[in-house]
């Protein structure tokens, strides 16, 4: 007796959408690695380059004859204060944007032209917010330039990331939550404080953690509104610590590395290498902070 097929055995189509998937699996991994050796090549030649530079006195010693001699002291602590009065500025309002549009605005025309508004500002390139920065902070409400308008710059030009990301987390959250509370009597605030906003608090600190890598690598929006390539700070005391003021202009990594890699002439490789170390690691241990907090946060979700 012949014996019978297995009816379980999978046909041919099946067999060929099996072997399309394990080919497209195995592109898109070639795809994954063609993006990731370069990145890795890049880190690698930087920590090569710039790790003989790097000391106690390069990282506390403020820069000399235009960047071509002494440390980093002045534009490292300008970057930290860039950093995080840019975030002041931004987190707030770009949160609370966020979860008006999501929780609050009702799904009309208006609210979709707000969100298209809010995705195309998020295209526009970086010199062109250092336009609007010089012309609405300086030319209009004549401030000087400074590190509050270089901050206020950078806030416009992340405000997209920040509404975004909160936008999409609070979204993430399932409306069954809201419903639950709203039907117990809470008011519609009383369940984005206790509900909404403690079960995408991971995903707003995505945008933060974007905004960080941004806001520290920025060159042309302050180097219209506030930063210079050299200027003499306090080295001495409390004031090393604070040698900038909110209506001063600053010094910042962007600027400093863009002025030695440009204009100093007979600059050392190894210097400009290590400042470019030190503003990559100043960026990855702020985001791996945040990156841990985050997953903190993602733990104790209740969904």
């Amino acid at each position: 007796m012949r014996e019978m097929s297995n009816p379980f055995a999978p046909t041919a189509y099946e067999q060929q959408k099996a072997r399309t998937a394990r080919v497209m699996e195995y592109v898109f991994l070639a795809m994954g690695i063609a993006l990731i050796i370069p990145m890795l090549l890049i880190i690698g030649v930087i920590f090569v380059k710039g790790w003989p530079a790097l000391s106690w006195e390069y990282l506390t010693a403020n820069p000399m004859r235009g960047g071509a001699a002494g440390g980093i002291w002045g534009p490292l602590i300008g970057t930290f204060y860039l950093t995080v009065l840019c975030l002041l500025i931004v987190a707030p309002v770009g949160i609370m944007a966020g979860i008006y549009l999501n929780e609050y605005a009702p799904d009309n025309r208006l609210t979709r032209a707000i969100m298209i508004a809010v995705t195309s500002l998020a295209g526009v390139p970086s010199i062109v917010h250092a336009l609007f920065g010089l012309g609405a902070f300086v030319a209009a409400m004549h401030m000087n330039k400074s590190l509050l308008v270089a901050a206020a710059t950078l806030a416009v030009m992340t405000l997209p990331v920040i509404i975004t990301s909160t936008r999409e987390a609070l979204a993430a959250v399932p409306r069954n939550f809201r419903e639950a509370c709203w039907n117990l009597g809470a008011t519609r605030w009383q369940t984005i404080r206790t509900i909404v906003l403690p079960n995408s608090i991971s995903g707003i600190l995505t945008g933060v953690i974007l905004v960080v890598a941004r806001a520290a690598g920025e060159t042309a929006p302050i180097m219209l509104t506030g930063a210079v390539a050299s200027m003499w700070v306090e080295d001495e005391g409390w004031a090393k610590f604070t040698p900038y003021r909110l209506d001063e202009q600053f010094m910042a990594m962007a600027m400093h590395l863009n002025s030695i890699a440009r204009d100093v002439p007979g600059m050392p490789e190894s210097m400009k290498f290590g400042s470019a170390l030190v503003l990559l690691l100043l960026i990855l241990t702020i985001n791996s902070a945040a990156v841990v907090l985050r997953l903190y946060l993602r733990r104790r979700k209740r969904w």
